[in-house]
């Protein structure tokens, strides 16, 4: 096992530029020998014209058995295609509880398509490219990453309360920035030195952020690029990838492909809390109404639909919701808000989404509008997400008031 640059091509020149060097001399072309197969890796920035030109040299240079990308079927379909999901797609999406994933997935792709288009390339140009390239060869391209739905949500079951709530203003906040960089800074970025800093600094902060989303898949990538027929292999992937992938190469490290394709179930602490909480309300008023009259018992009730109800219904209208939408939240908050199972945010955007489904082209300008504080409102994908969020804003403001109410009068 070793790492070696074509013998045929002649190292940088001091003091050359590095932008004039050849793929054959690259310092993001990595090969790895391992029994008689060879395996090839191009790391590369997701939006750099510099990575879209590097991946289709490497492959036209190489004539490999087979190229391996960094892509899963719905990301490779969405990039060759630009098939984004439909209205029936965001349904289920609601329905499986999947929104806060959706809303950090598009928050992140924003800020990376608007820090493409200053450097002129769509993000993930130089994996499709990879794919075209291969086609174009007549050589088999295997799609090697994990659903990128199961990587968001096993990063996404990770991470704590707080940690989650961090990580969303954080990259909320984002959204709104306009990004300044150069081609010369993500050369710089992909230099192993900083890219170790990096990872290092994600694995300090978030740890189990950085788990699911780096190393994991690059056990993953690893695998699957083993198991692609063929004796010589290039695989494009992102430059973060490859310290991690090569470590698993070289060490024939097995890699149990099902266990980290798995969703990891809510733990059950957070379990008890989310049927404590309810049991308390609804365990206070009935004391109540044993230990003080049923009238109270019911103005407590009371309270506790309207305090739920209004805050709720309140945030929909903030979000010019259709009027049904308002109506779900004003209704649905304090019966949601007694159980874990859905809360009523949910609930506010599958009415949403059913009543005024975002048309076509309304998704595609998704990652321009995200940007704007008015999109959130013009846009109709935007404004589900926006009523899921102010929705929920407002239930658990209502449940906190009314649950202090009560648990207040029980304790009289």
């Amino acid at each position: 096992m070793s790492e070696e640059h074509d013998p045929n091509a002649s190292g940088p020149k001091a003091g050359s530029d590095p932008q004039s060097k050849s793929s054959a001399d690259s310092s993001d072309v990595l090969r790895i020998h391992v029994d008689d197969r060879e395996f090839i890796l191009v790391g590369t920035a997701h939006i750099s014209q510099q990575s879209v030109n590097l991946v289709r040299e490497v492959i036209e240079r190489e004539r490999p058995d087979a190229v391996c990308v960094e892509l899963d079927a719905q990301r490779f379909e969405a990039l060759s295609e630009e098939r984004h999901f439909e209205a029936q797609d965001l349904r289920s999406i609601i329905r499986n509880k999947q929104l806060s994933t959706l809303l950090l997935n598009l928050l992140l792709s924003s800020y990376q398509k608007r820090l493409g288009m200053k450097l002129g390339v769509t993000p993930g140009s130089e994996l499709l490219e990879a794919t075209r390239a291969a086609e174009d060869l007549g050589i088999p391209v295997a799609l090697c990453d994990r659903d990128v739905r199961i990587t968001l949500r096993r990063a996404w079951a990770a991470l704590s309360f707080w940690k989650k709530l961090s990580l969303l203003s954080g990259v909320f906040s984002s959204a709104f920035e306009t990004p300044e960089i150069s081609e010369e800074e993500l050369a710089r970025i992909r230099e192993a030195d900083v890219l170790t800093e990096l990872m290092k600094e994600l694995g300090e902060n978030l740890p189990d952020l950085k788990h699911a989303l780096i190393d994991e898949r690059d056990g993953y990538l690893a695998q699957k690029i083993r198991e692609t027929e063929g004796r010589r292999i290039v695989a494009v992937v992102g430059a973060g990838h490859v310290a991690g992938m090569t470590r698993a190469i070289e060490a024939h490290e097995e890699i149990n492909l099902a266990a980290i394709e798995e969703i990891p179930p809510s733990s059950s602490a957070l379990k008890w809390v989310g049927w404590g909480i309810p049991a308390v309300i609804l365990g206070s008023i009935v004391w109540i109404g044993l230990s003080q009259g049923f009238t109270e018992a019911g103005e407590n009730a009371a309270f506790w639909f309207f305090a739920n109800a209004i805050p709720a219904g309140a945030g929909a209208l903030i979000a010019l919701a259709h009027p049904l939408t308002v109506l779900a939240a004003f209704v649905g908050a304090p019966f949601t808000s007694l159980t874990p199972v859905i809360g009523a945010g949910y609930v506010a955007a599958f009415v949403q989404a059913w009543y005024a489904p975002p048309t076509v082209q309304e998704i595609r300008q998704v990652s321009e509008k995200i940007a704007t504080w008015t999109g959130w409102w013009s846009n109709r994908l935007l404004r589900v997400l926006l009523v899921f969020i102010l929705t929920t804003v407002g239930s658990i403001i209502g449940t906190w008031v009314g649950g202090i109410e009560i648990l207040g009068n029980a304790v009289r």
